[in-house]
């Protein structure tokens, strides 16, 4: 069994955002430092992003955060705030006998938090990287962090992966 690092909606339109309490811009640095270190690793690293339904088109910005992506990563659009629902994250996580999913990405409320919530409803294990999220306000990101996530896995932070 192995653990995948799980990293949610890095896309122009969203780091844009104003996030609290770490940047966008912070939190793509920590989420490329974790992707290289699952890379180097032969541990997979799974990007996640939005496609909004019912549009003819979707707005600026909502591709991958440009460089992210890299041969042999796993792409999953979804459509919902979740990453596993009408997705194929799950039976693409047990092919590689997946167990543990280490989250990071945003926001920490949405995206974040729905995709850890399924997660822990197909069994597997949690870590979230605190410092490798942020919320749409500093004080839901927090409560979160620290009351929420800590129910489902282990709370750390981007150094505990160097």
């Amino acid at each position: 069994m192995t653990s995948a690092l799980v990293l949610i909606d890095l896309m122009p339109r969203i780091v844009a955002l104003p996030v609290a309490p770490h940047s966008g811009e912070e939190v793509l640095d920590r989420c490329r430092q974790l992707a290289e270190v699952f890379r180097a690793n032969d541990r997979p690293v799974v990007l996640v992003r939005v496609d909004r339904p019912n549009v003819s088109e979707q707005p600026a910005g909502s591709d991958f955060v440009d460089g992210l992506v890299q041969r042999g990563d796993i792409l999953v659009v979804k459509r919902t705030i979740g990453a596993f629902h009408n997705t194929d994250l799950h039976e693409q996580l047990q092919r590689r006998a997946v167990s543990t999913l280490v989250l990071a990405g945003l926001v920490t409320t949405m995206g974040v938090e729905s995709t850890a919530r399924a997660a822990s409803d197909y069994g597997y294990e949690l870590e979230f990287v605190a410092d490798a999220m942020s919320g749409l306000a500093a004080d839901e990101h927090d409560f979160t962090v620290e009351r929420i996530f800590p129910r489902f896995g282990k709370v750390q932070n981007t150094e505990a992966y160097s």
